[in-house]
C-alpha cells in the first residue's frame, strides 16, 4: 500500500507513522509536513534510513505540490492542523487556512487522482460542551465553542460534502484528549511534566473542575489505522479513552508521579469559552472496526512520566524558541494575576 500521511511530524502524526510502518511491512508512506512550531523532525530520527519512508517538507494549501504528491497514492490518513484552542483565540487566521482551506485541497487532489481511502482526523472539540452526565455519540450535533473546534467542524463538514456530493470514500474519526510521547509541551500533561520536573509553576485554569475524556497516542493511532483498513465509507468514528478525570485531579497525579509537591499548582484565570466537559460513546468503533483502547489513564501516566523524564534533551529542545515566546505570551500575566496553589 502507498500512503499519504499529513502533519506526520507533529505529536499524532509522528506517532502515527510508527505505527503504520509496524503495522504493515509493505507499505510505502510520505510524510508531508510543513514543519511549523509543533513539527519535529527529531520525532522521527530514526526512520531517516527506512526505505519505506519518504518526509516531504511543504504545505498542505500548495495544490500544485499535493496534486504530485497524491498521484499513485492508495490511501490517504489527514492529521496536519492547527490543533491549540488558546493559539487560535489569539489569532484563528492560520486555523481557517490549514484546516479548512488545507482540507480542500487534499479532498480535491484525492478525488482527481482517484485515491481509494480518505480518513480525516478530528476531535471531540466538534461537540462543544457536554454536561455532567452523558456521552457524545457520532449522532450529537455539532457545535464547537472555539475557533480551533470550529475550523475541524467545518473541515469535517467538507470532507462528508466530498462523501455526498462526489462519492469519495472518506472516514472521519473524533478523538479524545490525546497524551504520550512527543507532544510538544504547550498542551497541558507535557506542560505539567515540564515545569514540574524544572521545578516551577503549573498553570491550572479556573479551578481545576474541566473534565476531559483522555487516551493514549498510541491507541488512538491504533483506532486510526483501524479506520483506514475497515472503517465504512462515509462513516465517522469516536476514539476514546475510558478515563475521564477532571484537570485538578490529573495534575495532582502527574505531581505525585514526579515527587513534586502540589505548592506549585498556580490557578490562573479560565481561558474564554472553556468547555466543561468531553467524554466519547465509542461503542461504534468497537463494534465496527474490532477497536478498544487497551491502556489506562494510570499505566499511560506513567508510561508518559518515564518517557519525558528519559528524554530530558528533547524537552528541553522543544522549549526553546517559538514555544518559549508563545508561554511567555499565553502564561506570564495569567500567573501573575493567578492565586497561590489551593489544598
Amino acid at each position: 500500500m502507498r500512503l499519504l500521511v499529513t502533519g506526520g511530524a507533529g505529536f499524532i502524526g509522528s506517532n502515527f507513522v510508527r505505527h503504520a510502518l509496524r503495522a504493515q511491512r509493505d507499505l510505502e508512506l510520505t510524510n508531508l509536513d510543513a514543519l511549523t512550531y509543533a513539527g519535529n523532525l527529531e520525532n522521527l530520527a530514526e526512520l531517516e534510513a527506512d526505505p519505506r519512508y519518504r518526509f516531504v517538507h511543504g504545505d498542505i494549501c500548495d495544490a500544485a505540490l499535493v496534486d504530485r504528491l497524491m498521484a499513485g497514492q492508495d490511501a490517504v490518513v489527514h492529521l496536519a492542523a492547527e490543533s491549540h484552542v488558546d493559539r487560535s483565540i489569539l489569532d484563528a487566521a492560520a486555523f481557517i487556512r490549514t484546516n479548512v482551506q488545507g482540507t480542500q485541497t487534499l479532498l480535491d487532489a484525492a478525488r482527481r487522482r482517484q485515491v481509494a481511502r480518505f480518513v480525516h482526523v478530528s476531535t471531540d472539540e466538534v461537540y462543544g460542551s457536554l454536561g455532567a452526565e452523558g456521552k457524545f455519540t457520532e449522532a450529537s450535533p455539532l457545535a464547537p465553542n472555539s475557533p480551533y473546534a470550529a475550523s475541524k467542524a467545518a473541515a469535517e463538514l467538507l470532507v462528508r460534502a466530498a462523501f455526498h456530493t462526489h462519492g469519495q470514500p472518506v472516514v472521519i474519526t473524533r478523538g479524545s484528549n490525546n497524551y504520550g510521547p512527543y507532544q510538544f509541551p504547550e498542551k497541558f500533561i507535557p506542560l505539567a511534566i515540564a515545569n514540574a520536573l524544572a521545578g516551577q509553576p503549573v498553570p491550572l485554569y479556573g479551578e481545576g473542575k474541566n473534565v476531559r475524556n483522555w487516551i493514549h497516542v498510541a491507541d488512538h493511532c491504533a483506532g486510526i489505522w483501524a479506520a483506514l483498513e475497515r472503517g465504512r465509507a462515509g462513516a465517522v468514528y469516536n476514539l476514546g479513552g475510558d478515563d475521564e478525570v477532571d484537570n485538578l485531579t490529573l495534575l495532582r497525579r502527574i505531581l505525585a508521579r514526579l515527587g513534586r509537591d502540589e505548592s506549585l499548582i498556580r490557578f490562573v484565570p479560565d481561558r474564554p469559552g472553556h468547555d466543561f466537559r468531553y467524554a466519547l460513546d465509542s461503542a461504534l468503533a468497537r463494534r465496527e472496526l474490532g477497536w478498544r483502547p487497551a491502556l489506562s489513564l494510570d499505566e499511560g501516566l506513567d508510561r508518559t512520566v518515564a518517557w519525558y523524564r528519559a528524554n530530558g534533551a528533547w524537552l528541553e529542545r522543544a522549549r526553546d524558541g517559538a514555544y518559549r515566546s508563545y508561554y511567555e505570551t499565553q502564561y506570564r500575566a495569567r500567573l501573575e494575576r493567578g492565586q497561590e496553589a489551593r489544598p
